[in-house]
């Protein structure tokens, strides 16, 4: 990794230029044009392997790739079927991380669905989802579009807005917002991943899925086969979610189904001080 080169610094020093350039062109910099980026890259940090190449290819076994051949040359791939442009526009961006931040330990990245939900443990395929996240999701301007009054519906726009998916917005709003706010992606009534912001770790809303099988609590909106989807929202008692909190206290729980992958994404949303700890005698 050149110059402990970190993702935000990498995304950062890119979104300069961009900045630069729209600003000059009086043009709109969203979503970001990661193809001009992505050819750009070498000449911005003045290496001499640079990208040269960026084409679809279907093949099953992988989402997006970095390849180097023989020429000292760099290919970015990505699969065109693997669901919205928002979705290959966030892969390109990861593959532009993989380069610019991993080249130097290999000639070949190969990632499929799972490395792009990569977020809970320290990997390259986490580095470089962090890099695709603050170049095209932009904090700043991100903090400006969301109205907590309507929260999936500004989520939404800012997909819209930053041409990503909403679970890739969702993510990015919980690495910065004040709210106790946990995503959970289901299927099946059991959990595939489970990320928490800042505040909802400190007061103990989170799962640990990476090392256990969790199933979806019985009584929520996730697990209720009659209610397809709430984007507005439903008041819950907390402890439907989390069993140690006050028995008094109530939660939002939002629902949002993915017919075409199948999973539910729950975002629930506690009070900030809301503690739901498990009480230490009974550990």
């Amino acid at each position: 990794m050149d110059e402990k080169i970190n993702p935000p610094k990498a995304a950062n020093r890119l979104l300069k230029i961009v900045d630069v350039f729209f600003q000059a062109q009086g043009l709109d910099k969203f979503p970001i044009n990661v193809d001009m980026l992505a050819y750009e890259t070498a000449n911005i940090f003045k290496w001499n392997d640079p990208i040269t190449e960026i084409k679809e290819v279907t093949i099953k076994r992988f989402d997006g790739a970095l390849l180097k051949n023989n020429t000292n040359q760099w290919t970015i791939l990505y699969n065109p079927t693997v669901e919205s442009s928002g979705r290959i526009l966030f892969t390109k961006a990861h593959e532009l991380g993989h380069y610019i931040l991993h080249r130097t330990l290999q000639d070949e990245f190969q990632c499929g669905t799972d490395d792009f939900q990569s977020y809970e443990i320290a990997s390259i395929e986490t580095e470089a989802n962090k890099f695709s996240s603050y170049l095209l999701m932009p904090i700043d301007d991100f903090r400006m579009q969301i109205d907590q009054s309507d929260l999936i519906q500004s989520l939404s726009l800012c997909a819209l807005r930053y041409g990503v998916s909403l679970t890739a917005a969702i993510l990015k709003w919980l690495e910065f917002t004040d709210e106790s706010a946990i995503l959970i992606n289901s299927r099946d009534g059991f959990m595939n991943w489970a990320i928490s912001s800042k505040v909802a770790l400190k007061n103990g809303a989170f799962f640990r899925t990476k090392k256990n099988i969790i199933e979806i609590p019985e009584k929520s909106l996730a697990a209720n086969l009659e209610i397809i989807e709430s984007k507005q929202g439903e008041e819950i008692k907390a402890t439907i979610w989390f069993p140690y909190a006050c028995k008094d206290s109530s939660i939002i729980e939002y629902k949002i189904y993915s017919e075409k992958y199948d999973h539910i994404l729950s975002l629930v949303v506690l009070p900030r001080t809301l503690k739901v700890w498990k009480p230490k005698d009974l550990n």
